[in-house]
């Protein structure tokens, strides 16, 4: 199966997010290059996997349930970006903001999936809540222009504490996200 894991959102962020993503396509219209993220699929990769066999997902699962606990933390969803740039888009993104324990948990991951055999991410970890994708990457100046008239939107806060192995299934509707495992390793959770 494609799997990777990731932190789920709450509704209430999920709702904020799926309403800027409706006004966001009202005000562009239809436009072929613009892929928007389906908002119950939205989460917060923590490391994407690719493709792995049953045996693997056993494996993984006794990895990440041996990883020691982590005290719970709070996520901010705000603002939005780009990647790799505006000038030429890929990704169009709402911004996580959090203290370091998320980039800790996620080198935490990183090393127990290097363990297990997965090639070391050659990029740096930047948390992110994908809202579309582009098919090419030109200017977007109109949507560039919202962004900068609601820089700082505020979609929600919320607690962290626990995250997930998600199968992948791509469809013509776009990629389809299952919940195969929840691991809950937060200090003084039962």
């Amino acid at each position: 199966m494609r799997a990777f894991i990731a932190i789920d959102l709450p509704e209430s962020v999920r709702v904020s997010l799926s309403q800027r993503i409706d006004h966001f396509r009202h005000t562009l219209g239809q436009d072929s290059n613009i892929r928007w993220s389906r908002t119950e699929g939205i989460h917060l990769t923590l490391r994407f996997l690719g493709e792995i066999t049953e045996s693997q997902t056993g494996q993984i699962a006794r990895e990440l349930s041996a990883l020691e606990p982590f005290e719970k933390f709070s996520i901010d969803v705000r603002g939005f970006g780009f990647f790799p740039s505006p000038a030429r888009p890929r990704i169009f993104w709402a911004g996580v903001v959090t203290g370091p324990e998320l980039a800790q948990w996620a080198r935490r991951i990183e090393c127990k999936m290097e363990e297990r055999g997965f090639p070391r991410e050659d990029r740096d970890y930047h948390p992110h809540l994908t809202l579309a994708r582009f098919n090419n990457p030109r200017p977007q100046p109109t949507l560039h222009a919202l962004v900068e008239q609601q820089r700082d939107a505020d979609f929600g806060r919320f607690e962290v504490s626990e995250f997930f192995l998600f199968e992948s299934k791509l469809s013509p509707q776009g990629s389809l996200y299952r919940k195969v495992i929840r691991f809950s390793q937060v200090s003084g959770a039962s």
